[in-house]
């Protein structure tokens, strides 16, 4: 008779066991990619976050900007009106000096001298007066010098001339109002 053998023979091959170093290679590629997804999202993160600072800063620098505009435009008006109200004060200090200043040179006024014109600018005065003789126009200059109220008193010219048959001296003076 013959026998048969229905198991089989062969004997199945042991497989090989993956080398150490291979798996060593997959899990040193999972935690590599692991800690660079990790880092990838911390940074993007703060990245985000420092943008997101920086359109607040840049709020914040924006409404501070407005905010110094208005400062420097309320100095500008504060400053105005500082210098307003410093001529207005001024303007009422000095509002009868002009009156001091003409009834000064009326009261030094000698007899036979007249007024024509006079110019006030600041603290100079220009006079044009005539008078009836050289002597009348003398006393006024001297009259003018002994004055409290002025100094620097010039006699810039003195000419003499007729009106109709009478002779006249036309002179013009120049001073300045003591402070």
């Amino acid at each position: 008779m013959i026998k048969v053998n229905l198991i089989s023979t062969k004997k199945k091959k042991k497989q090989k066991p993956v080398p150490a170093f291979l798996i060593y290679t997959i899990l040193l590629t999972l935690i590599v990619g692991a800690v660079f997804l990790y880092i990838t999202y911390h940074f993007s993160s703060t990245v985000s976050a420092k943008e997101a600072k920086v359109k607040e800063n840049e709020k914040i620098i924006a409404a501070l900007k407005e905010k110094i505009k208005a400062v420097e435009d309320f100095e500008k008006l504060n400053k105005t009106f500082q210098q307003r109200k410093d001529i207005i004060e001024e303007l009422g200090r000095n509002k009868s000096r002009p009156v001091k200043i003409l009834d000064e040179i009326g009261a030094l006024l000698p007899p036979g001298v007249w007024l024509t014109s006079a110019d006030i600018s600041g603290a100079n005065l220009s006079l044009s007066c005539i008078a009836f003789t050289n002597t009348d126009v003398v006393n006024y200059v001297n009259n003018l010098k002994n004055s409290q109220i002025f100094t620097d008193i010039y006699l810039q010219e003195s000419v003499q001339s007729k009106v109709g048959s009478t002779t006249v001296y036309s002179f013009k003076l120049t001073f300045k109002v003591k402070a």
